[in-house]
C-alpha cells in the first residue's frame, strides 16, 4: 500500500498541519492548542470540575493536569473545592482568564474560516460531519 493512500496517515496528516495553523494564530496569546481548548471549554461552562472539563474537552487525566498547572500558573484559571462533593475540585475562570478565553474564542472561530476557506459550504458541512463519524467514541 502507498502510504499517501492509508488514512491514517492522511488524517494524522491533517491533523498536525490544523494544529500548527492554529497554534500560529494563538501565538500572540503566549498560549498553546491545549490551553486553548481547555480555556474554550470553560468559557462554555465555567466552574466545573475537572473530570467533566477532562471529558468535554476529551483529555486525559494527566494531560489535563498539566495544562491546568500551567493555566493557574499565569493566573487566568483557579482550582477551588467543590461545596458539593470534597473529592473533587472545581475549574474556575478568574476575571483575565474570562478576558483571555474571549479572546481565545474569537482567533478559533476566524481560524476555523481560513482553515476551511478552499471549500464551498456543502464540503464544509460533509468534512464535519464525516469528522464527527469518525471520531465517535
Amino acid at each position: 500500500m502507498n502510504i499517501q493512500d492509508c488514512i491514517f496517515f492522511q488524517l494524522a496528516n491533517a491533523s498536525r498541519h490544523s494544529l500548527r495553523f492554529l497554534g500560529r494564530r494563538l501565538s500572540g496569546l503566549d498560549l498553546t492548542v491545549s490551553q486553548a481548548v481547555a480555556l474554550s471549554g470553560l468559557s462554555d461552562q465555567d466552574g466545573v470540575t475537572s473530570k467533566h472539563l477532562g471529558a468535554k474537552i476529551r483529555f486525559d487525566s494527566a494531560t489535563l493536569t498539566g495544562v491546568l498547572d500551567r493555566l493557574e500558573s499565569t493566573g487566568v484559571i483557579e482550582r477551588r473545592p467543590n461545596p458539593d462533593d470534597r473529592r473533587s475540585i472545581l475549574v474556575v475562570l478568574t476575571p483575565q482568564g474570562r478576558d483571555l478565553a474571549q479572546a481565545v474564542d474569537a482567533i478559533v472561530q476566524e481560524a476555523n474560516r481560513d482553515f476551511v476557506a478552499g471549500l464551498d459550504a456543502g464540503q464544509d458541512r460533509t468534512l464535519r460531519r464525516l469528522l464527527g463519524r469518525l471520531s465517535r467514541d
